[in-house]
């Protein structure tokens, strides 16, 4: 039986062969740990900013589409609301706005109805994997944060649900003139199962 004595090019090759097998093994470890979970999500974090900021124009409109595009309202679908419904008292319902405004305090939705009402016809994506063209009507996000008195060199914006579900966006995406604070559909106030009584779209 013939032998062959192994080179350093073997050892390399079979180093980095090992080395590449350890990887995912390592990566989960890094995962258990605090500090290299919270170093890799800081990464990520601005990795992300960073290519939203590349990608956003605040000029750039999304698309509209005809009526005869849009998706029935039927056929819109509902995101696990029956299960998840917090029960709101739609009656006494109001807006909780702090931070950086000039005017904070808690806004009726009769007095942000009173803003200029903005109908549209864009595609509704969510995170569930599914979209549909739907039909949105309220209030621009912007001309909700000029009569709060927001303070628009703030970076982002906070949004917490009645069901504690929270969200933020930058300053910029809020400002854009296709951001509703929407609380219509499809020409009637918004159900329960679609956010009422004011979403954010």
């Amino acid at each position: 039986m013939s032998r062959r004595i192994a080179t350093e090019s073997d050892l390399r090759r079979v180093s980095r062969r090992e080395l590449i097998k350890l990887l995912p093994i390592g990566l989960a470890g890094a995962l258990l740990f605090k500090q290299p979970q919270r170093w890799l999500l800081k990464k990520g974090l601005t990795l992300s900013d960073a290519v939203s900021q590349l990608a956003f124009r605040r000029g750039s409109m999304t698309s509209e589409f005809r009526n005869s595009e849009v998706t029935p309202f039927e056929k819109f679908p509902y995101n696990f609301w029956d299960v998840a419904d917090p029960e709101i008292d739609l009656d006494a319902w109001t807006l909780t706005v702090g931070g950086l405004v000039r005017r904070p305090g808690d806004y009726r939705l009769a007095g942000l109805q009173k803003l200029p009402k903005q109908e549209q016809n864009t595609r509704h994506v969510c995170v569930e994997g599914w979209d549909v063209i739907g039909n949105f009507g309220g209030t621009r996000l912007a001309d909700v944060l000029s009569m709060v008195g927001a303070d628009t060199s703030a970076r982002y914006l906070y949004f917490e649900c009645g069901d504690h579900y929270y969200q933020s966006i930058d300053m910029e995406s809020a400002l854009h003139s296709q951001t509703l604070a929407c609380w219509a559909m499809y020409g009637r106030p918004l159900d329960r199962g679609h956010g009422a009584p004011l979403r954010r779209l």
